[in-house]
């Protein structure tokens, strides 16, 4: 594949949207014939989109290496090392994605183990916006606070508190995230001006499994927006 053929996800403003949940090649494919610029694997065991810790992760590495250009983010949840270690030697990962309550220590440890990291953060007010300040990090997911979910709950977030944080952080690469989907993502693009934006439930049939119509709207409405 041509470079020109995709927006570069972690460079390039505003970035080809990101998605997320994928479990299997055939929605990975389905996902980048479509114009994505990342796909996002969760590893979280209590998501309906995770992939097992011990899984064969070849197909991954074989997308890295078909699609260079397309950004591979692993999604975690308050990792054990046993995880990290399995992903960090799978060398196909152009980013983990904290995505539970990592302190900023724990991210900037951790995460220079690949060659960038994202902290995904739960917001319900200006002060969760403070705390995302504490993050040593250019890329930044904002989701929705959803009690008992770390994500893909299909709840939004405040955009005006989004766009807020946006404008007045210009040097942070803002991935908008929480209960977008093929309607909203234009009107979401437009309100809060992020860097990307991150879609899972949005754009399924059923957990886990991505619906292709919904992908090409949803990417054809962000690209547009």
């Amino acid at each position: 594949m041509s470079s020109s053929t995709f927006i570069p996800f972690f460079d390039h403003t505003p970035a080809a949207p990101k998605i997320c949940g994928i479990t299997t090649p055939e929605d990975a494919l389905g996902c980048i014939e479509s114009g994505t610029g990342a796909l996002g694997f969760n590893f979280y065991p209590l998501s309906p989109r995770s992939i097992p810790v011990n899984a064969d992760l070849s197909w991954i590495a074989k997308l890295k290496t078909d699609y260079p250009d397309i950004a591979l983010v692993a999604v975690v949840v308050n990792p054990e090392e046993e995880l990290l270690e399995r992903l960090e030697k799978a060398a196909c990962f152009d980013a983990i994605q904290f995505h539970g309550d990592e302190s900023p220590e724990f991210c900037v440890t951790e995460g220079i183990r690949f060659p960038r990291w994202i902290k995904a953060l739960r917001i319900r007010s200006e002060a969760d916006l403070e705390a995302a300040t504490a993050f040593k990090t250019q890329f930044l997911l904002l989701d929705a606070a959803v009690p008992g979910t770390y994500g893909g709950s299909g709840h939004t977030i405040d955009w005006n508190l989004a766009s807020g944080f946006v404008a007045a952080h210009p040097e942070m690469r803002v991935v908008l995230a929480g209960g977008l989907n093929p309607s909203n993502v234009g009107d979401a693009v437009q309100s809060v001006h992020p860097h990307a934006v991150d879609v899972a439930s949005g754009v399924e049939s059923a957990p886990g499994v991505k619906d292709p119509v919904k992908v090409r709207e949803f990417i054809l409405a962000a690209l547009s927006a």
